[in-house]
């Protein structure tokens, strides 16, 4: 025979007239309690795109500027100022474009200036050898 010790026995008998019963009435209002946990907001710092703008696309030195920018905004997340790192996040993402267009501007036209140059010096050439008679 089992044998339940008692307090085991006790702890049975009181699930059992839960059980029966159900779960207590009471007349009191039932209120409830929101905790509103607020949620890490993403604030972008734009570090990887202001690194690749100083390393190929550093005209005038912004890619340089839109990186400090970009690690100040890390900074400032790292440390809770949302506000701040926002603000510096927005810099470096102005000076990411402004360094960008001006970079691609800036191949662009560098590659137009080498055609027109070769070019002209293929044409030069050319005059220069029908005139030796070449």
């Amino acid at each position: 025979m089992d044998h339940i010790d008692p307090p085991a026995q006790a702890m049975i008998k009181e699930e059992h007239e839960v059980a029966m019963l159900g779960a207590p009435q009471s007349q009191a209002p039932v209120t409830t309690t929101v905790i509103s946990i607020p949620s890490e907001t993403s604030v972008p710092d734009h570090i990887v795109w202001s690194l690749f703008n100083t390393i190929f696309m550093n005209s005038c030195c912004l890619g340089f500027v839109a990186f400090a920018y970009s690690v100040k905004s890390r900074d400032r997340k790292m440390v809770g100022d949302i506000t701040g790192a926002q603000s510096y996040a927005s810099t470096a993402k102005c000076l990411n474009i402004w360094a960008l267009v001006l970079g691609i501007f800036l191949t662009i036209g560098s590659i137009v200036l080498l055609v027109f140059v070769y070019r002209g010096a293929y044409q030069m050439s050319l005059e220069m050898m029908k005139n030796r008679g070449y």
